[in-house]
């Protein structure tokens, strides 16, 4: 991955320092917010004071923000940046501005990894019973929905190599997720309705399932994925030159594919064993990052589209809790709700995505 020249798109390069500084606000604004919000007030200042070590006033109140909040906090920064991550990568691979983890099937595919998972030994188990278990149960999750993800992914890399043209290929993807959808649909067509109750609340989507005890192996797993990217970033600026391009100035077409595969099936799967398959995310911030940014460069998209991950899946999980209430609504809901709006307006703005690729 580093034997390559500076294949760098010269002409859409440039790095805004001030939009970093206020993603970085924006991000550690909307993560107090998000730790405010419940079913019991907690000011702001008893908030802060035990972020950095100190006691609460009230006993209730810290075990409230150390159990119950940080973590889904934190489970909402993870998953807006490995989801967000993960559509760039696709996005780039396929050189298509449709592409992304639920449109090409692969946040299925890691769906039908967790639903083998829940079928094994001839019995159907809870998910949440396997967590449970130990952090060996998460691993389990983890390591079948990323399979099921890069299975799906290297079978549409394996088409591509028959099928050039990238909407014929977005189409494939499309129905290799609805395979994968169907296979669970018989599953579940077959099961009694309380033994699959679990799993259709897990396929909802949801930022609060993750233990605290269990919060590292999600970071584990999406700092391999996000780093495994970081790492890519001359390669995928040379894809969107072309593969002939690339080639030309040295870069490894199939190892740097083998390499997206890997990353964004840690990605997509980690996320999704987790916090069951959330859509929109994957395809829209990395359009939301290139409209502000102004740059195609991956060396500065990557890391924005991170930020910017982080804070739209901080911002729709502050929605999903309904203020004031006790109420929580899916946040898969809501991120297509809140998302889809914004995408049709930059669509309508740049009214050609395609000229990014």
């Amino acid at each position: 991955m580093n034997r390559t020249a500076d294949i760098t798109p010269q002409h859409k390069t440039g790095i805004k320092p001030l939009y970093f500084v206020l993603l970085l606000v924006a991000l550690t604004g909307l993560f107090l917010v998000n730790l405010a919000l419940g079913s019991v007030d907690i000011p702001v200042k008893d908030i802060v004071h035990i972020l950095l070590g100190g006691e609460s006033t009230a006993d209730a109140w810290q075990k409230i923000i150390i159990n119950i909040r940080i973590p889904r906090a934190v489970t909402a920064i993870f998953a807006g940046c490995a989801l967000s991550v993960g559509g760039l990568l696709m996005q780039t691979l396929f050189r298509n501005p449709l592409a992304g983890p639920s449109v090409l099937g692969i946040t299925a595919g890691a769906s039908l990894g967790v639903a083998i998972v829940m079928l094994a030994g001839g019995t159907i188990t809870s998910i949440f019973a396997i967590q449970q278990l130990s952090a060996m149960g998460s691993w389990v999750i983890v390591i079948a929905a990323s399979l099921g993800s890069a299975a799906v992914l290297l079978l549409i890399l394996l088409i591509s190599i028959k099928v050039r043209d990238n909407v014929t290929l977005l189409i494939i993807g499309l129905m290799i997720g609805n395979l994968t959808i169907a296979l669970v649909s018989i599953w579940q067509y077959f099961s009694r309705p309380e033994q699959i109750q679990d799993y259709l609340i897990w396929t909802f989507g949801s930022l609060g399932g993750v233990p605290l005890d269990q919060l590292w192996i999600l970071a584990v797993v999406s700092l391999i994925g996000g780093g495994i990217a970081m790492a890519l970033s001359k390669p995928l600026n040379g894809l969107l030159l072309g593969e002939n391009y690339a080639r030309s100035m040295g870069l490894s077409v199939t190892g740097s594919r083998i390499w997206i595969i890997v990353s964004t099936s840690l990605l997509a799967g980690g996320i999704t064993a987790f916090c069951g398959p959330i859509g929109f995310v994957g395809i829209a911030v990395p359009h939301l990052t290139r409209s502000l940014m102004g740059t195609n460069d991956h060396r500065v998209l990557i890391p924005a589209t991170l930020l910017m991950g982080a804070i739209l899946l901080l911002g729709c999980d502050i929605i999903a809790q309904v203020p004031g209430s006790t109420t929580t609504l899916p946040i898969s809901a809501v991120t297509s709700m809140v998302g889809s709006p914004v995408v049709i307006w930059v669509i309508i703005q740049r009214k050609n995505l395609q000229a990014s690729f």
